[in-house]
């Protein structure tokens, strides 16, 4: 019950929270209805190379937004995460592209987000699909160039 109830206050309870982006939040829409996640930024390459390496948990309403100055082609792998994620690969407007689902812990597997990427959420693994986030789904964040964005700030 604890589980599921905190599943519906991501998809609905933070919908009252949206309003101005801030740089440590990330938030979703599409047909499932809205979430926010409480993010840490990884802009830097350095920061991007440590991701989420070596951490024991995390919070379900948490997460790690990559974020590149440029769309690219973003590839990952789980070497030293100790924890399942799912990644959530977005283009420079929002929508997301691809969703790799439940990445396996210390995996060394290359994960191909493809081309045309500028950002990554990463969250607990098998959070996407429990909320019901597809592809085509947006997110928006202040790091995205807002004159283009599906889902501007306001």
């Amino acid at each position: 019950m604890i589980r599921l109830t905190a599943t519906f206050c991501l998809t609905v309870c933070a919908s009252a929270a949206f309003g101005a982006c801030a740089p440590d939040k990330v938030e979703l829409k599409g047909a499932f209805g809205a979430a926010q996640f409480t993010v840490e930024l990884a802009d830097e390459p350095s920061e991007r190379n440590l991701g989420l390496m070596n951490r024991p948990s995390m919070p379900q309403s948490r997460g790690m937004l990559f974020v590149y100055g440029a769309p690219q082609s973003a590839a990952f792998w789980m070497k030293n995460t100790l924890i399942p994620l799912d990644m959530i690969f977005a283009s420079e407007e929002g929508e997301i592209l691809r969703i790799h689902h439940n990445a396996i812990p210390l995996d060394q597997t290359i994960i191909d987000g493809g081309p045309g990427v500028l950002a990554v959420l990463e969250i607990n693994g098998g959070l996407a699909a429990r909320l019901g986030i597809k592809v085509g789904d947006v997110l928006r964040h202040p790091a995205l160039d807002q004159k283009i964005a599906a889902w501007p700030c306001e």
